[in-house]
């Protein structure tokens, strides 16, 4: 059998948001997946290889849902794949139903929709520890019974159910997926909400309440003193904001404090491999490509991915935890007084891992003129793109002293949360006035976070970085080099190598540009070769490293050591000998950064969400301007107290 033959059978995964179907997912599939969205939406597709006894079977991880109603994209999405017209997509064989076994009423409300996709169905119960722990005792075979399909108790972390769950699914190919008995429908009274007092979902759940009662044998546990705790603690008006800045600063502290020797490491390579072309090419214009464009541009970037798989990794498992959703229970408060809806807070902390999907995710909010505002407003939140930067900036002003870092970084992500909110409370008050609309937020139970899941996103993230490294950085940090190296300039053959590669630099074209807007940024305190690291990075933010790694390693002696860009721009000076990268020029290069707008695919789906490049314009005007008159008030007031 071929691989196309074994990949014919296609099994779709549907539940509840925080039912633990993801969970399942990563471990049925391991890193056997594959990321996209699906034809002609901007919702994220995953799906994933799962190796069966004699066969090996596509696994569909559809977007969490409530009901097939297509109440939001998502759920048009999983319904259309549910019942085949998803376009390029055949309808699944076997639908997988995830349910949260200690919120069955509400996971009950689903499954009775499914059963109308005409599929055979295996129902996996998750969360069965914690129904354990609250006293919910449930008749598996009164269930099974009921719902007219296998039901499947498991516990991902220890591996528990996993083989019944493979062996039910394999019974169905078995006898055939066409053939296959399919569970018990509810009945047409119930489907069609007859006797519902108003409410067309009202038979609906009527049934799953009839079904709990059913299966249920006894629920005599309540919650905790502990999470009682917790939540008075984390949902708190004030304190509750407090332990989220908390939280959120020993992140930062980590990203900086673990990430030391890792990045060393990725240093060491690469200066190692600079020293190794050296020695092998033949001095001139290859080897300067090489080590200047290539591996100085991408080696300059990849340093920076040890905070990046760390940021991801630690929010990996603070989601997972159950306590980000009472972040967002806790800054709702917040966004209200400044116009922002509730809903707004999900795709405004994303952001700070992509502003694109985060602007795409903006499609939860109802309202026309909130979403609006929200993708306006939504660049100004430090993504990860920010992050190579932010740890550039805060190394040349903080070495050694994590402490420092971390409360600079922390400032810079609250600088641009503090941006985010300001500018949609001018926004609301001025051009785009209303009312924004409540929060409808399910707060998840406290749960000690998987590993795993944390390891499979990190890796995911961290791919996604490297590929791009490997990419869009390396084709800008060779643009920047060959615009730094041409055309050639004659100097006297007696020339010192230091002058004469500043000479070349000078008149080069990437020098020339520099030159041309140095007037323009020299009130930020940068010279022209800041500029261009600055205009490379209008492609995207993390560039300015690669485009400083090939500026600075040009008439640096870089080619001894292309690794330590750092050491590098410490030591740059100026035509009159003093420091380029001073504390002022620094932190006036980290507020720029927080605040601009430089990411080009950020304005194309700012424009495509929008329907306009009107709005895509406008978000690029205020966020330059505010980014460049932040930046001139930090230098000009630095260097008027006389730091340096």
């Amino acid at each position: 059998m071929d691989n196309q033959e074994e990949m014919k059978v296609r099994i779709a995964m549907a539940g509840n948001p925080n039912s633990g179907k993801t969970t399942l997912f990563n471990s049925l599939t391991g890193l056997r997946m594959q990321t996209g969205n699906y034809s002609g939406t901007t919702v994220t597709r995953k799906s994933g290889v799962w190796s069966l006894s004699d066969r090996k079977a596509e696994l569909i991880d559809l977007p969490g849902m409530y009901s097939l109603d297509s109440a939001t994209a998502e759920e048009a999405v999983a319904t259309e794949i549910l019942y085949g017209e998803q376009k390029d997509l055949p309808k699944p064989d076997v639908v997988i139903a995830v349910m949260d076994a200690t919120n069955l009423e509400r996971n009950l409300f689903l499954f009775s929709q499914l059963t109308e996709c005409d599929l055979p169905m295996v129902v996996v119960l998750t969360m069965m520890d914690r129904a354990h722990r609250e006293g919910i005792d449930l008749d598996l075979p009164a269930m099974e019974q009921a719902l007219g399909c296998k039901v499947i108790p498991v516990q991902v972390a220890k591996k528990a159910g996993l083989e019944e769950l493979q062996q039910a699914v394999e019974d169905i190919f078995t006898f055939g997926a066409e053939e296959y008995p399919r569970p018990h429908q509810p009945s047409e009274d119930v489907k069609c909400g007859v006797g519902c007092q108003g409410c067309p979902f009202h038979g609906r759940f009527t049934w799953s309440e009839q079904i709990v009662s059913a299966v249920v044998k006894s629920r005599h546990a309540t919650p905790g003193r502990f999470t009682q705790t917790l939540d008075e603690l984390f949902t708190h008006p004030v304190l509750g904001v407090v332990a989220f800045l908390g939280v959120m600063f020993l992140v930062f502290y980590s990203i900086f404090a673990l990430a030391t020797v890792p990045m060393d490491l990725i240093e060491g390579f690469f200066g190692t491999l600079g020293e190794w072309v050296s020695i092998r090419v033949p001095e001139g214009d290859v080897q300067s490509f090489l080590i200047h464009g290539v591996i100085g541009g991408v080696g300059g970037m990849l340093v920076f991915l040890p905070q990046i798989c760390l940021l991801f990794f630690l929010l990996s498992l603070l989601d997972d935890s159950g306590y980000l959703s009472r972040a967002a229970f806790v800054m709702d408060r917040v966004m209200k007084r400044v116009g922002l809806p509730g809903t707004a807070f999900v795709p405004l902390l994303s952001g700070h891992a992509c502003a694109i999907p985060a602007i795409m995710s903006t499609r939860v909010i109802s309202d026309a003129r909130d979403r609006l505002v929200t993708i306006l407003v939504l660049p100004l939140t430090s993504c990860s793109a920010r992050i190579p930067v932010y740890v550039l900036m805060i190394s040349l002003l903080f070495p050694d002293r994590p402490g420092a870092g971390a409360a600079t970084l922390a400032g810079a992500y609250g600088l641009g949360i503090l941006a985010a909110l300001g500018a949609a409370f001018v926004l609301k008050k001025t051009i785009l006035p209303g009312e924004s609309q409540p929060l409808l937020l399910e707060l998840p139970a406290y749960k000690t976070p998987g590993l795993r899941n944390a390891l499979l996103l990190t890796y995911e993230k961290g791919m996604i970085f490297v590929k791009q490294a490997g990419t869009v950085i390396l084709l800008i940090s060779i643009g920047i080099w060959l615009f730094s190296t041409y055309p050639k300039t004659d100097v006297p053959a007696d020339t010192p190598s230091a002058i004469a590669e500043k000479v070349q630099l000078e008149n080069s074209i990437a020098g020339r540009v520099g030159q041309a807007i140095e007037p323009v940024i020299r009130p930020l305190g940068y010279d022209w070769q800041i500029g261009i690291g600055i205009l490379s990075s209008f492609a995207a933010r993390e560039a300015i490293i690669s485009g400083l790694s090939v500026v600075y390693g040009i008439g640096a002696d870089a080619a001894e050591d292309p690794g330590l860009l750092i050491d590098n721009l410490r030591a740059a000076t100026r035509e009159d000998g003093s420091p380029v990268f001073t504390t002022a020029t620094c932190m006036s290069l980290l507020i720029f950064y927080v605040l601009a707008m430089q990411c080009l695919p950020t304005q194309a789906v700012t424009k495509a969400e929008t329907g306009s490049w009107k709005w895509a314009g406008f978000q690029l005007l205020y966020m330059s301007v505010l980014a460049y008159v932040a930046a001139l008030v930090v230098y000009q007031g630095l260097t008027f107290m006389g730091v340096a």
